[in-house]
């Protein structure tokens, strides 16, 4: 704020010239609260600038106010003399509201001289009479029932505006004096006395007012209303206790009216409440007017009512809904028998289905069967029917006889006739059931006769067979023709068309699709009429009813669609320099196919390549085998050639029986032929040739899996695996067989060799047994260790030398007669020798004797495979033994 007026002082100064100046301010003015608008605040002037410029219009204002208010503003009384009033746009409360405002007032004239100066406006308290609160202070009304206890009615309550915690006490009063109410001095109302509504106590009008402790004071206006209660029990004023009614009354016709009145007052016959207390469910009474109507249909002749047509009914009168005053009548009501019932029937509409071929005659429909009359008495329950009705049924139904309700043909209903077409086959027939007594009701029975067709005609094609054409060429989805079946019956079904049979080619299970609505034949996929020229095509048409098939024969027309097939289809040559012109080219030949073209119609020509034309074809047209022929020599000496390499692109044509004109519109399919042609020079010749870059080609093999070779990998993984079992098989055979042959275990053939001091110790207790065994040698093998033949029995392991050792180990000789026992057992190969060792640990001759002849003491010996052999001992066929002892 202090910044505002600081800015506009210095706006003031910078303007040059004597300053403008508000007069009387700043200074502080007074207004009391609640003031009304237009109360004057403050006056002050304005002393204008050395210019003497006037004062803007609209200037002074109050630009800003602390706090934020718009209950203030400033008025022009002249142009130098202004006042600040109240406006009346906000109240001004010292209780409840700011009691001082800052408000800063600034001046501007038409030079822009401006001043600014703050007006404080206080406001003052005023001494304010007590205030009734919210509708109290506009009058209130209050309302006692009749007959009710005196006693406490209302509590009255007002505040005094100056008293903020509402601590001071408030006095009331009774300005009006009343015999009836009291008003005590805290402002609680009371009755003196029972309110009667009858006896004329109805409404009381009362003059409250409340003091404060300075003697100010305020007044309000109290009605109190007596509300009437009917504490009377109410009366019947309707004199009418029997009631003649017909039966079939409108459900809602009133055919009572009970009447009754309330002694309390006037306004209470509108409040007595009725009811129908008997348990009835012909007739209800209005709760509020007392009018009794029927509630639903009162037949006379049905039910109770049939035997006895008494109505009974006792009618409660209350004056609330629960509680209070009520009374009792009786009426009755008697119900008079009246032709009520018409003829009716179980339904009124029917539809029935007819054969086409139905005879005139037959009963359609016999409508006693489903009408009746539920009248007692004649003529009441008697009733007929009205002659047929209906457009087109006049000539094919009637009613015979007349009047009895039976519907018979009497016309045609074939349902391929035109005009039964014309109506749809479809047929209505209206007639009326009425009373034979008045007042004749009629009720219309409405018939609805179908006629349903029957197969009467077969399902037959247009054609008993079809042919199309169609060339080789056409794409699929290519319109070949159309079948059609009709049927004569009515009404026509659709027909569906498929292809049963026929049609299939190698790559599709049929070449061919049929329009299942239109039969229409079109192509799936393009036709080969080499592959197959006519396609026989049975194709079955269904509707509802019957099923029908024609044989389709299509035929392909052949076209020019196949293009040459030569062999070889590239082909590499070489031919000499010198080569005669006319010869034909290391006796090479074109051999030419066609699929769709004969052998004369081949030409040939060659393309790029035939540089100075030296090379021809013979024939070059109408023939399916040429030859190359050499058709110009070659010039290289005079510089006319300069290659020595050709690649011939050959075209094969199969045009050559078109003539011109036909050419233009006819198809040509082309085939091509690459030939490599290398001409060699004369040994003696020198080639002259400008050096051409070397060309470097890198040829490309790529393998191309086809989909249809998938037998190929199969059998290589099938293969392989079969070879990686029988692999591993034999893997495990072998390592069995080193297992069983080969244990390794030689820690218990390993024993240390004899000193000779100890053998000669050890050979005098050497006792040698000799066994008989089996002499006969089953096989032979070679010792691994020193690769001399032996033979060996295989199931005792006797082994003996095929040929004598050259080295044998010296072994000393104890005697000539143990040296023969042991001689001529091992040469005979008895056997492999059995000692014993009197001590047992002592190592002797033995064990070096045995190692010679025992094959099987060490384990599974197999033949060829001695085991346990020490390979460290020399070979030997049999160790010389020592002298027994």
């Amino acid at each position: 704020m202090q910044e505002a007026v600081f800015l506009l002082v210095l706006l003031g100064a910078m303007s040059g010239g004597e300053a403008l100046h508000l007069i009387h301010l700043p200074a502080t003015g007074n207004v009391t609260e609640n003031s009304p608008p237009e109360t004057l605040v403050h006056k002050f002037s304005v002393k204008l600038s050395a210019s003497l410029s006037p004062v803007i219009s609209g200037f002074p204002l109050i630009i800003n106010s602390s706090p934020l208010t718009e209950a203030f503003r400033v008025n022009r009384l002249s142009g130098t003399d202004f006042e600040v009033v109240t406006t009346g746009k906000e109240q001004l409360d010292f209780e409840i509201g700011p009691n001082i405002f800052d408000l800063q007032i600034y001046v501007k004239d038409e030079v822009g001289v401006t001043d600014l100066q703050v007006l404080t406006v206080q406001v003052t308290d005023v001494n304010e009479p007590p205030q009734f609160q919210g509708n109290l202070a506009k009058g209130l009304d209050l309302y006692i029932v009749e007959g009710a206890n005196p006693g406490f009615i209302y509590q009255v309550e007002a505040f005094d505006p100056e008293d903020t915690r509402r601590n001071t006490p408030l006095s009331y009063f009774l300005i009006s004096p009343s015999k009836s109410f009291r008003m005590s001095a805290n402002g609680t109302l009371f009755s003196t006395i029972e309110l009667d509504f009858e006896a004329g106590h109805r409404s009381f009008p009362l003059i409250v007012e409340v003091r404060d402790s300075s003697g100010l004071k305020a007044s309000t206006a109290l009605r109190v209303n007596t509300v009437n209660v009917n504490d009377e029990v109410p009366r019947f004023t309707s004199s009418t206790r029997v009631y003649t009614i017909p039966e079939e009354l409108s459900p809602g016709t009133i055919v009572a009216n009970i009447t009754a009145e309330d002694p309390d007052g006037e306004d209470f016959p509108n409040h007595l409440l009725y009811s129908i207390t008997t348990v009835s469910n012909y007739f209800m009474i209005n709760q509020l007017t007392g009018t009794v109507q029927v509630a639903q249909r009162i037949d006379r002749d049905a039910g109770q009512l049939r035997q006895n047509p008494t109505i009974s009914l006792e009618v409660l009168v209350k004056d609330r809904p629960y509680g209070g005053q009520e009374n009792r009548i009786q009426i009755t009501f008697i119900v008079e028998d009246i032709n009520d019932n018409p003829a009716t029937c179980t339904k009124f509409t029917f539809s029935i289905t007819v054969p086409e071929r139905a005879a005139r005659g037959t009963l359609l429909l016999d409508l006693n069967k489903f009408c009746f009359d539920d009248d007692s008495k004649a003529p009441n329950n008697k009733f007929n029917f009205t002659t047929p009705s209906g457009m087109g049924s006049s000539s094919r139904f009637s009613q015979d006889p007349a009047g009895s309700g039976k519907i018979v043909l009497i016309g045609d209903l074939d349902y391929e006739n035109p005009s039964n077409l014309a109506t749809g086959n479809r047929y209505t027939v209206i007639t009326q059931v009425q009373d034979v007594a008045p007042p004749y009701y009629k009720n219309n029975i409405y018939i609805y006769i179908l006629t349903s067709p029957e197969n009467e005609f077969p399902l037959l094609f247009d054609r008993p067979s079809y042919i199309f054409d169609v060339s080789e060429i056409r794409p699929a989805r290519t319109q070949i023709g159309r079948v059609q079946a009709t049927d004569r019956d009515f009404p026509q079904s659709s027909i569906t068309y498929s292809i049963s049979t026929g049609g299939a080619s190698l790559q599709h299970p049929n070449i061919f699709w049929i329009n299942p609505k239109t039969g229409e034949l079109q192509l799936v996929t393009k036709a080969d009429y080499e592959t197959t020229p006519v396609y026989m095509l049975r194709i079955q048409a269904t509707n509802s009813e019957d099923t029908s098939s024609v044989t389709v024969t299509v035929n392909i027309l052949e076209e020019n669609d196949e293009k040459p097939i030569c062999t070889p289809n590239s082909h590499f040559l070489a031919i000499p320099v010198d080569l005669k012109v006319g010869t034909n080219i290391q006796n090479f030949k074109l051999t030419c196919t066609d699929l769709d073209s004969s052998p004369r119609s081949f030409r040939y020509s060659i393309g790029s390549g035939n540089i100075n034309s030296h090379f021809t074809f013979s024939p070059n047209a109408g023939s399916n085998i040429t030859r190359l022929l050499l058709a110009t020599r070659f010039n290289y000496a005079g510089g006319l050639d300069k290659i020595w390499d050709y690649k011939l692109l050959v075209y094969i044509t199969d045009d050559n029986l078109l003539s011109g004109r036909k050419k233009a519109g006819a198809l040509v399919e082309t085939g091509t032929v690459t030939l490599s042609i290398k001409v060699i020079p004369h040994p003696t010749t020198t080639i002259t040739t400008t050096p051409r870059p070397r060309v470097t080609y890198q040829v490309l093999k790529r393998n191309i899996y086809s989909p249809s070779a998938w037998y190929v990998p199969f059998v290589i993984t099938l293969g392989s695996i079969l070879l990686l079992g029988l692999l591993v098989s034999l893997i495990i055979l072998l390592a069995k067989t080193i297992h069983r042959y080969c244990p390794c275990n030689i820690e218990k053939d390993k024993k240390p060799l004899i000193k000779k001091r100890e053998m000669k110790n050890a050979d005098r207790e050497v006792v040698v047994e000799t066994v008989q065994m089996n002499t006969v040698f089953d096989g032979e093998a070679i010792d691994p260790v020193t690769g001399e033949m032996y033979k060996f029995n295989s199931k005792t392991g006797a082994r003996k030398w095929k040929h004598p050792l050259t080295q044998m180990p010296k072994w000393k000789e104890s005697s000539p007669q143990r040296a023969a026992t042991s001689g001529v057992t091992a040469g005979k190969g008895a056997g492999p020798l059995r000692r014993t060792n009197k001590e047992g640990d002592r190592p002797g001759g033995k064990a070096q004797a045995q190692d010679a002849g025992q094959g099987s003491r060490h384990g599974e010996s197999k033949p060829g495979t001695p085991k346990n052999r020490n390979p460290a001992l020399p070979s030997r066929e049999s160790p010389k033994p020592y002298p027994g002892k």
